[in-house]
This record gives structure tokens, C-alpha cells and sequence, in this order.
């Protein structure tokens, strides 16, 4: 790959922060990190990088233009938007910033692209604008129609498709990727694999919905990061890119193969 200089949203993120790793590790690209450092955005993921003369940092929030207005003092090759508030809970509880991150700090970035401050976007989106899949129904594929279920969900779609416009009316370079579960270092302790984890070290209770049985393909986050390189590297302008590890597993096996790892009673589990 030759010297590029990429912008990075979101890289204080689980998986932002990983793709910054990977591509420093393994390519001469030069990065530009912005952050809003919530909940999700975590100082300690960049700490790896403060001594690296091709990375630079800005606390920045995506949603505010004229914030983004002082990253943009040059024209970068491509933009791998990361920033997103992802917690499906969360936004059932209060959707308000995750209109505002997922939506509107999309459509900043595309009104960029559009001045001709970036040459490329890629949109890293999920697999959940898809919806659920009934137990007999394939699998996803890049022309399932959008059936998001959640606040949160329905915010990545809404983005997802204000890409889509500005591609078809402008004829902007802009890719989507779509990929089923991480896992990996620097995931935030709320998430499913994480807590579950902390609780079984600390012999607490693990809360599974439900009666565990419904399916996740998981994907190790490296692979991920992988993944993202080729699309940004060999992808199609317009195009959508799936991105799964072929690992499906119900929840309930997720958490049995842990509490085996660790040594831990099943009956840690506790059905919620």
C-alpha cells in the first residue's frame, strides 16, 4: 500500500482504536484520529500511539461542523468513519445521540467528501440494519432489504442510506462495510463477551435474555481490521461489503464456552 494519509473517526473506539493498530503496524499510512472521548471513546486505547510520528489526535465530535472544520486542513485520502454510539440499550433508553452521531456527523462528513476533502469514505456500518433472522431463513446477504429493530440500528441504516444518496447524486467514492459481532482487546466491559467475562472472574451472575438461544456470527476484531484494509485498498465505489467470521454461536454457547475457559460453574448463568 502506498503512503496514504487516512482520517480516522471514532479511533478511541474498541474497534477505531484496533484499526489504528493494524494499519500502523503494518502500513507506512499516516493517520489522523478524531474522537469525542464519550462513554465509547476511551484515552487509554491511544495511549499506543502517542509516540508515533505518523499518528495525530483530535478531540473532536463528529456532529459539530465547525469542530470538524480545524481536522480538515488538508485533503486526506480516504475518511474510515468509526465514530458511532453503538449501545443497543443505550438507545432504547434515550435515542437523541445516536441521531446525532449516526446521522448528522454522517452527513458531515459526506458534505466533505462533497468539497473535495477527502478522495474516499468508507461507511463502517453492522449487520444489525438487517434485523433477525429466523432460525430456517439464509443468512444475510449485500441486497437483504433494511429491517432495522432498534433505535440504534435504525440510526446506522438511516446513515447507510445517506450514503447510498450521495453516491448516486454525486458520483462520490463512498463504500459501505457491514460486519456481524467483534470481539477482541479494548471492547467496552458492557458489551456481551466483556461482561460476561468480568462476572465470571468475580463469580457473579451472568444475565442471559431469553432463553439463550438466539444466534450471533462473531468475528475476531483483527479480522475486521483486515477486512477494511482490502475495502479500502481493492473496493468498488457504490458497493456494499459483508463482513462475517462464519462463527455463528447461540448466546448461551458463547457463554458456556467462557465459564469452561475460566473454570466456572454454569450455574453462574442467570435466565433474564
Amino acid at each position: 500500500m502506498k503512503k496514504t494519509h487516512l482520517l480516522v473517526t471514532g479511533g478511541a473506539g474498541f474497534i477505531g482504536s484496533n484499526f489504528i493498530s493494524y494499519m500502523l503496524n503494518n502500513s507506512p499510512c499516516q493517520i489522523t484520529n478524531i474522537d469525542s472521548l464519550t462513554y465509547a471513546g476511551i484515552r487509554e486505547n491511544m495511549k499506543q500511539f502517542d509516540q508515533n510520528d505518523r499518528y495525530r489526535f483530535f478531540k473532536c465530535d463528529i456532529s459539530d461542523k465547525k469542530e470538524l472544520d480545524k481536522v480538515f486542513d488538508q485533503t486526506y485520502d480516504a475518511i474510515i468513519n468509526f465514530a458511532a454510539e453503538s449501545h443497543v440499550d443505550r438507545s432504547i433508553e434515550d435515542a437523541a445521540p445516536f441521531i446525532k452521531t449516526n446521522i448528522i456527523g454522517t452527513f458531515n462528513l459526506l458534505q466533505f467528501v462533497l468539497e473535495g476533502k477527502a478522495n474516499k469514505m468508507i461507511q463502517i456500518s453492522t449487520d444489525e440494519v438487517y434485523g433477525s433472522l429466523l432460525p430456517e431463513e439464509p443468512p444475510f446477504t449485500e441486497e437483504t432489504p433494511l429491517r432495522p429493530n432498534n433505535p440504534y440500528s435504525a440510526s446506522k441504516a438511516s446513515a447507510d442510506l445517506l450514503v447510498r444518496s450521495y453516491f448516486n447524486t454525486h458520483q462520490l467514492p463512498l463504500i459501505i462495510t457491514r460486519c456481524s459481532n467483534n470481539f477482541g482487546p479494548a471492547q467496552h466491559l458492557e458489551k456481551f463477551i466483556p461482561k460476561t467475562i468480568e462476572h465470571a472472574k468475580m463469580d457473579k451472575e451472568i444475565p442471559l435474555y431469553g432463553d439463550g438461544l438466539n444466534i450471533r456470527d462473531w468475528i475476531f476484531v483483527t479480522d475486521h481490521c483486515r477486512a477494511i484494509r482490502l475495502v479500502l485498498e481493492k473496493g468498488e465505489p457504490g458497493e456494499i461489503y459483508n463482513i462475517g467470521g462464519s462463527e455463528e454461536k447461540t448466546n448461551r454457547e458463547v457463554i458456556e464456552i467462557i465459564l469452561n475457559k475460566l473454570g466456572k460453574n454454569p450455574d453462574l448463568i442467570k435466565h433474564v
